[in-house]
């Protein structure tokens, strides 16, 4: 069967002028090759679509079907191509971003991603929240399309930009006798017992922070190890223990957490942009890339 689009539009005309020679002037061309259009469309279905008389042009049952279906068959093409070129303008589809823990906290971040839903809402946003080293293959490959996570080394097929750089504070209970400093050393903690990531988690902060530690040549008693940096935060609420963490977590507010900021000049972190440099962005992409990298 060699049915195509021109033949259902020519006898979508028909059937709704029952008229060949209206239809044939509504389609802009003459009378004979429409009834020869419409004849191989009777053939290629093997069904008689009209009742033709001197008179009269009436749809048959199968005529009448086919209207039905023909219409439905015109208005998902249509549908298809609108939907293609949305797709091709970045007005349409899914946009993967991979996250660690902390992105959400900033503002930086929050800010991009609510401006970004209020431009495509049409676009899916799907965010997975992963840690900065577990974000490298995903994207190298496609299965994520940005990544947001702290610097750490990048293969040579990944691009970066930096979005943040932010400082890195000392968490206490808040009846630790450090609490009521306005600022310490990171000396201070060097007898603390300690809470921190699992050196097996992925995460970037573990050898950011512990680098740092090293630095002035403190060797952390890390007495809890954990996954994620909200538990960490709960730990140090419970008293088990001091943390480092960057500032973008003091947004999840703990009445029991007291931060005190670092005097140290170099106790910061850098939050990054990253994306595949083998691949061309996409509309949708080089548009969150921009939010994210408004200062």
């Amino acid at each position: 069967m060699n049915i195509e689009l021109r033949h259902l539009r020519y006898f979508i005309a028909v059937a709704e002028e029952l008229h060949f020679g209206r239809a044939a002037q509504r389609l802009n061309i003459s009378q004979p090759p429409l009834s020869q259009q419409i004849m191989q469309l009777e053939q290629e279905t093997g069904a008689r679509l009209f009742a033709r008389t001197n008179r009269s042009v009436q749809l048959t049952a199968a005529g009448q079907q086919l209207l039905l279906d023909a219409r439905a068959i015109l208005q998902q093409v249509e549908l298809a191509a609108a939907r293609a070129a949305r797709l091709h303008r970045g007005e349409e589809g899914t946009l993967r971003i991979g996250f660690t823990s902390s992105a959400p906290f900033t503002r930086e971040v929050s800010d991009a991603l609510f401006q970004f839903r209020q431009a495509w809402s049409q676009v899916h946003i799907e965010m997975q929240e992963i840690n900065t080293r577990q974000q490298l293959d995903p994207l190298h490959d496609g299965r994520l399309d940005l990544g947001v996570m702290r610097n750490t080394p990048l293969p040579a097929d990944l691009n970066h930009q930096l979005l943040l750089r932010e400082p890195l504070y000392a968490l206490v209970h808040w009846a630790h006798p450090l609490a009521d400093e306005e600022s310490i050393s990171i000396r201070a903690l060097a007898q603390e017992p300690f809470v921190f990531f699992d050196p097996q988690g992925g995460t970037a902060l573990y050898s950011e922070v512990l680098a740092l530690l090293h630095r002035y040549q403190i060797k952390p008693y890390i007495t809890q190890e954990v996954g994620e940096a909200m538990t960490i935060l709960g730990l140090v609420a419970t008293g088990l223990g001091v943390s480092i963490l960057p500032a973008s977590f003091r947004r999840a507010r703990l009445t029991d957490v007291v931060w005190l900021p670092l005097q140290e000049e170099d106790a910061l972190s850098e939050l990054w942009l990253v994306w595949s440099a083998t691949r061309e962005p996409t509309a949708q992409m080089k548009h969150m890339m921009q939010l994210l990298q408004r200062k």
